[in-house]
């Protein structure tokens, strides 16, 4: 038979067994290609029924490799660069590179350095050619993802001023569940920290035998010493990247437990706490994440200026505190306290105006005193919390180094009313967006649109699966996953003149053309028994008001294995540096119901050009490996 002239490798010792479905299992290990169990069950007991025995012999092994490897979309392929539909030649490789893979640099290294890695028959190795099953493996390989390649590296400029970047960042980090009486747990660190998360938000409250505790106040959350916490933040810190961490404290603490606070920070971190300026000199503005490797920085409010700071340096500060004085803004209602669950509202405020026409006229602001321990105030320098009251304020009394946090209500007002002066305000200062109080449920709000204006921490809750997190996960996936990425040149000009809701002429749209062809051992439906799915693919483009859009797919029936779509989707995507692409497969379970099979998203600007593997992922975030979607990528 001609197509067993090159057979899988390695099959001599079962050649004459009886293989069951476990040593059909191994079998198809050793071959180095990943399989769902499901699907390979149901096509070995397809065999078996037909054989009516309860194992197969190797030729059924073959048959059965070939049903679920020897995709018919790579095979045509393979044969229209293969003349005699058996061989690449490196020549015919490097063809096939720069027409459909539109590596325009593509030579004789990069043919003979595909072929070394993924052709598994030496001999055909040794002349330099590539069999069908080096192409499948080549073609199924990570070298083939929809993600950019040299994307997944850092490759940005790293030396701007920390304002330019978007900042990975979390809510709540302490919290794996709501935020009324879940546990509060180390792995909500760990897990941040290891998904590249750069900015960590910290909980703090006076516990008893002055040790502070981190939970969600006045709430039944669990609580954590914050010692422990600060431990779990050492081990972690730079696993997944070099680049400097801001630990937000939300600071409840009697000054006496402050002091233990800066006294486990500075003993604990040692060299990785940032607590003094760069060359003790006051910034005109922020440095860099490069300037800032492998240093934790802590954001709190802070007495007085950096200059004091800088002055106090060897001081003795302990059992000294200051005061600050804030202004409380009453119509922030979900910002009078970020940590303060809001419940729902009694009539009582309305009782209040019974008879009257309107609210009375707004009295003078109420200030509250806040007291700060100095040994803790000095910790902070480059991330000083600032009181947001209004950009014509910061613009004219903000210093660099003073950050801003808004909640996501007031947050959006301002987007919607406000965009170019955001925008100002973003290109100048760090602005940190968290989610209103009412979310008890932990629900995130859509990061997109603060994105859209330059907020350089868009803080979700992590513990919380969905599209947010989703949109979050694609987008810091680019520069290397290291939790920093450069703004557009829009959003670090600070004469900008780019508004989110007007983007004609402000922009370089691209034409994007996706040809979704296929997919690969999709996860069958929850209502199949056997390996079955009637799966369809939505193309969802994220980013600017104009750039918001959904396409869909036809539904492929009863095929979870191997589905054939071959349907092409153009977009043109106004704003592609602000733009994500998300590929969600769902179950059409019924004409008025889909249900998830799994998702990938992406920046628009990392698509890869040519064929493409798009991975799929659950709604945990787990990668549902080898499933996997097909699809032909130009875009200009």
């Amino acid at each position: 038979m001609e197509e067993n002239k090159y057979p899988p490798p390695r099959l001599n010792e079962f050649r004459n067994g009886k293989i069951d479905l476990n040593s059909t299992m191994k079998l198809l290990d050793k071959l180095q290609i990943t399989f769902d169990y499901i699907h390979v069950k149901h096509v070995f007991k397809k065999t078996v029924d037909k054989r009516k025995v309860p194992t197969i012999n190797i030729e059924d092994f073959r048959a059965i490799y070939r049903t679920i490897v020897h995709r018919p979309e790579f095979h045509e392929l393979f044969c229209t660069y293969s003349p005699n539909h058996k061989i690449l030649a490196d020549t015919e490789l490097i063809t096939f590179l720069k027409k459909e893979q539109l590596e325009t640099e593509a030579n004789e290294t990069t043919a003979l350095e595909i072929i070394s890695k993924y052709e598994p028959i030496e001999e055909v190795r040794k002349r330099r050619q590539m069999s069908f099953e080096g192409f499948i493996r080549y073609m199924s390989s990570e070298d083939c993802w929809i993600f950019r390649k040299d994307h997944r590296i850092v490759y940005q400029d790293m030396n701007r001023p920390l304002c330019d970047y978007f900042i990975s960042s979390s809510h709540n980090t302490y919290l794996i569940s709501d935020q009324l009486i879940g546990p509060s747990h180390l792995w909500g660190y760990a897990s941040a920290l290891l998904k590249g998360c750069r900015c960590l938000e910290i909980d703090c409250w006076d516990g008893s035998h002055n040790e502070p505790v981190v939970y969600h106040g006045h709430t039944l959350t669990s609580k954590i010493s914050f010692s422990s916490v600060i431990h779990v933040i050492d081990k972690y810190a730079f696993a997944a990247s070099e680049y400097p961490i801001v630990l937000s404290l939300e600071n409840h603490c009697s000054p006496k437990q402050q002091e233990v606070m800066a006294d486990y920070l500075e003993s604990i971190l040692g060299d990785k706490l940032l607590s003094s300026a760069i060359d003790d000199k006051v910034p005109t503005e922020l440095p860099s994440p490069e300037a800032l490797k492998f240093k934790i920085l802590v954001k709190n409010k802070k007495v007085g200026t950096l200059e004091e700071t800088i002055l106090r340096k060897g001081h003795d500060s302990h059992g000294e505190t200051g005061e600050i004085f804030e202004e409380l803004i009453p119509s922030e209602e979900d910002e009078a306290d970020e940590k303060t669950p809001i419940y729902p509202k009694t009539d009582s405020s309305k009782r209040k105006y019974e008879g009257r026409s309107s609210p009375p006229p707004r009295k003078k602001p109420k200030m509250k005193k806040i007291k700060i321990a100095i040994e803790l105030s000095d910790l902070v320098i480059y991330t000083k919390s600032q009181k947001f009251v209004s950009f014509e304020q910061s613009r004219d009394t903000q210093k660099c180094y003073e950050n801003n946090s808004i909640g996501e209500s007031r947050a959006r007002k301002l987007v919607k009313h406000s965009a170019p002066e955001f925008i100002a305000h973003t290109t100048r200062f760090i602005t940190r967006i968290y989610p209103k109080g009412t979310r008890t449920n932990s629900s995130n709000y859509n990061p997109q649109e603060f994105w859209n204006v330059g907020c350089q921490m868009v803080a979700l809750n992590f513990q919380t699966p969905g599209v947010q997190m989703e949109l979050q996960n694609g987008k810091f996936l680019d520069n290397g996953g290291c939790g920093y990425i450069l703004k557009p040149e829009f959003l670090r000009n600070r004469n900008s003149t780019f508004n989110p809701h007007k983007v004609a002429g402000e922009s370089s749209p691209v034409a994007l053309s996706i040809r979704l062809i296929s997919g690969h051992q999709l996860p069958r439906s929850n209502l199949s028994k056997t390996n079955k799915a009637d799966p369809l693919v939505q193309i969802e483009i994220y980013g600017v008001p104009e750039d918001q859009t959904k396409r869909q797919s036809s539904v492929v029936k009863s095929n979870a294995l191997s589905p054939r779509w071959n349907e092409t989707f153009t977009f043109t995507v106004q704003v592609p540096e602000l733009a994500l692409i998300r590929f969600n497969v769902e179950d059409q379970i019924s004409l008025a119901a889909n249900e998830f099979l799994g998702q990938y998203t992406l920046p628009v600007l990392s698509l890869s050009k040519g064929y493409c593997n798009i991975p799929l992922f659950s709604k945990a975030g787990d990668n549902l490996e080898p499933a996997s979607l097909f699809v032909y990528v130009w875009y200009y």
